[in-house]
């Protein structure tokens, strides 16, 4: 049935939206010759109840077509067809046998026979097409819910899937409920026993589950097609409105239990694939708007890895990207977002990297997502790097090189040294220069794209034959250690050496400056067989397996217990917005090898020891990182001077459970001068500072950062000596230094580097005063 419009509507909002006597839908579309509104009764209609022409000439605003609709209501499927030019030299797909989504419709319906290879061949496929869902928004008893805008520095990132949470049988949860909203919403005691803050879902915008190899399916769902409605396989509910609603049931039941929802969002491309993809919405509705083209504008620019890439910068879409942020804050009332392939938003509509990009200063600067933890992957699939280097002024960003060195060292590889402790204290060689809090940093080891934790260190190589690409997806370059056999292993050893690294690296994420990130399942050594690049395993590879909670109960227990000491970090700074080279200098620690006050910064150094004081915790710190094969005796700093009581044992991960880590109230006390480091071996000592022997100004993490940079050549100079060089460098060295000062002042005024570590240094001091290498690093 096709008859005439009754009203030509407005151009603003987008979308469609509810008013008392019917619905207003705008689109818009710069390209096309004539636009018509489809309505359906069901999502698999084949031909519409409804037909609305929209006239080029009445409906029309710039290129904003327009109409109001009497008597549509909530619940409403429809779609668009758009006529025009097919011309794909000049960037042209305008196909009106295809039917499109509204790119800002707040519902979608996916019919059970939805083809994705129907929205390909040339012919009509409304029947099996993706359609949009008028919804009223604003009809949610939200019963005063807000965003909770939680401290990051008492922030915990747990990532997980929204199916593969609950999906697995063995989740006690109802069958109809399994891998939804609703599912989540029943698992909420175990996040807050965990003792995570925030879950970052993996992408719940509509997304394509075809764009896929033959026979898989697209699990993780960075493939959208929709970036205003949740996907709609993830509701209980089925009905059209079901998702929206389903979705908001369980932002409110997180909230109420004090956990706060980010979202992973893709705005780098869409499930539209490259130029033999389907039409689905953007491609048919704006093709040369929407996406970035080649030269040959027949053909997609691809800095995604997936066929296409979003023009973020073009204002159109731009300003789509920010109307969607704002939606998901103000109507879904979600915390923050991860943005899947940033550094795609720093690209120009020729590809070109461009200095400010404006979509990612209209993000940051908008006032309505003030508050708002937005949170960059910052690379993309084309090479380009910016962790350190992103832009803005508010951005987190996930460290990919806390990721890699913490690895590194903690499976023993030579030369790791510098870079791990780097990470240990905020990475300030990549973050000092912006001068912002250390939780701009957010520091992982694992995440979906990779190895799970239990994975990395029981696999040498990737295995992922089951995603049909004959193992060549997914990176080589893990940094894993399968500690002696590939794969399960009936060893009790090698087992028992695997849960130790594990914990190592929960220690170490959890302790270092930044916002840590965790992995659902991690704790619990979740594993996927080897498959580094799971994105199509939509089955048990994928899913939690809840028998594990207690056959690894032990890692469940030890890293429960550290979450629950690492959310009561000071906020005090970050209120202060006191950046991390003001922490750091503030701070008080001494680094430490086997033997007090001389770390080992040699390229063969496999371990190292530090002592911090934190007046607000009221304790004084001293970790023990052994990541040698063979145990190593430490000596132990004198604690009498600043505390109450000697040092108590919180953290040992060579012991076993109970005893590996313990309730604060009862940790044991050590006695004697040193303590044994077993081999891979974490060990985190605490005693209790006398308030008033603390010495003032204790925060965080500071002499570090002067030594460390000397050690790497960053800041200071060695034309004075201070404290930090009774610290940090022999006494041999000193020694030699002052000899330096002495008879070639010159050649050390204003030098950025350390002397010790500098191989030009080296050489000439050989030289000028007899040394071999060995001297160089002797200190007695």
């Amino acid at each position: 049935m096709e008859d005439d419009a009754e009203s030509t509507g407005r151009s603003a909002p987008l979308g469609a939206t509810v008013l008392p006597d019917g619905v207003n839908f705008s689109v818009f579309s710069r390209g096309a010759s004539r636009l018509e509104l489809l309505l359906f009764d069901r999502d698999d209609g084949a031909r519409p109840v409804r037909v609305i022409p929209i006239d080029p000439a009445a409906n029309r605003t710039y290129h904003y077509w327009h109409v109001f609709v009497p008597g549509v209501r909530p619940g409403q499927i429809y779609g668009y067809r758009a006529h025009g030019g097919w011309d794909p030299a000049n960037g042209m797909r305008f196909d009106a046998s295809k039917m499109l989504l509204d790119p800002y419709g707040r519902g979608v319906v996916v019919p059970k026979g939805y083809s994705r290879d129907a929205a390909r061949r040339e012919a009509d496929d409304a029947a099996t097409a993706m359609k949009s869902v008028v919804a009223d928004v604003s009809a949610y008893d939200w019963e005063g819910d807000a965003p909770l805008q939680r401290p990051s520095s008492r922030t915990i990132v747990y990532e997980m899937h929204v199916r593969g949470f609950t999906r697995h049988s063995s989740s006690g949860v109802s069958e109809r409920t399994r891998g939804t909203y609703a599912g989540v919403i029943e698992k909420i005691p175990y996040l807050q026993q965990l003792g995570i803050t925030a879950v970052e879902l993996l992408p719940v915008f509509q997304f394509d589950a075809q764009d896929a190899p033959p026979g898989r399916v697209n699990y993780w769902g960075y493939a959208p097609i929709s970036f205003f409605a949740p996907h709609q396989a993830y509701s209980s509910r089925q009905d059209p409105l079901g998702p929206v609603d389903e979705f908001r049931d369980m932002v409110k039941a997180l909230h109420r239990a004090g956990l706060e929802v980010i979202l992973d969002v893709v705005f780098n491309h869409t499930a539209e694939g490259d130029h033999r993809g389907p039409t689905l919405s953007f491609r048919g509705l704006d093709n040369a708007t929407y996406y970035m083209l080649e030269e040959d504008r027949a053909r997609y620019a691809d800095f995604s890895g997936t066929g296409n890439t979003l023009n973020a910068n073009q204002p159109i879409v731009r300003r789509m990207i920010v109307d969607s942020l704002r939606y998901w804050v103000e109507t879904m009332h979600v915390d923050g977002f991860r943005f899947d392939l940033a550094s795609i938003l720093s690209r120009g509509p020729s590809g070109e990297v461009i200095p400010n990009p404006p979509v990612l200063w209209d993000i940051e600067s908008d006032p309505a997502l003030a508050g708002t933890k937005l949170i960059a992957e910052a690379w993309d699939a084309a090479g380009l790097y910016q962790v350190g280097t992103f832009t803005g002024d508010s951005w987190k960003e996930w460290n990919g090189r806390f990721r890699d060195d913490v690895r590194s060292f903690l499976r023993g590889e030579e030369g790791s040294i510098e870079g791990f402790v780097d990470r240990l204290i905020g990475s300030p060689s990549l973050y000092g220069h912006k001068q912002r809090e250390p939780e701009q940093s957010v520091n992982f080891v694992t995440s979906h794209d990779g190895f799970t934790l239990n994975d990395l260190v029981s696999y040498d190589g990737k295995h992922n034959e089951a995603n049909g690409e004959g193992n060549r997806d997914g990176a080589d370059d893990n940094r894993s250690w399968n500690c002696g056999v590939e794969g399960p292993t009936e060893d009790p050893a090698i087992d028992k050496l695997r849960t130790r690294q594990v914990k190592n690296f929960f220690t170490v994420t959890m302790l270092s400056a930044g916002m840590p990130m965790m992995v659902m399942g991690d704790e619990v050594r979740r594993t996927q067989g080897g498959n580094n690049n799971a994105y199509c395993q939509d089955n048990e590879t994928s899913w939690f397996d809840w028998t594990l909670l207690s056959k690894r109960s032990d890692v469940h227990r030890f890293v429960s217990l550290l979450n629950a000491r690492r959310v009561l970090r000071d906020v005090e700074p970050e209120r202060q917005r006191i950046a991390l080279n003001e922490l750091l200098r503030q701070a008080d620690i001494s680094w430490h090898g086997v033997r007090l006050h001389q770390p080992d910064w040699r390229r063969s150094s496999h371990s190292v020891a530090f002592t911090a004081g934190f007046t607000k915790e009221g304790a004084l710190f001293h970790l023990i990182l052994n990541a040698y094969w063979e145990p190593l005796e430490f000596e132990l700093p004198p604690v009498a001077s600043h505390a109450r009581d000697p040092w108590r044992r919180w953290i040992d991960t060579f012991l076993d459970s109970p005893h590996d880590i313990v309730d604060w109230e009862q940790a044991p006390s050590v006695h004697g001068e040193s303590y044994r480091a077993e081999p891979r071996s974490v060990v985190v000592l605490f005693a209790s500072l006398d308030p008033a022997a603390a010495l003032k100004g204790h925060r965080a993490l500071g002499p570090a950062h002067d030594a460390l940079a000397r050690f790497r050549g960053g800041i200071g100079s060695h034309a004075g000596h201070s404290a930090v060089d009774d610290a940090f460098f022999p006494c041999h060295e000193r020694r030699i230094l002052a000899r330096e000062k002495e008879h070639h002042p010159g050649d050390l005024v204003g030098r950025t580097e350390a002397p010790l570590w500098n191989p030009r240094f080296q050489r000439a001091m050989r030289r000028r005063h007899g040394l071999g290498r060995e001297d160089l690093l002797d200190d007695s």
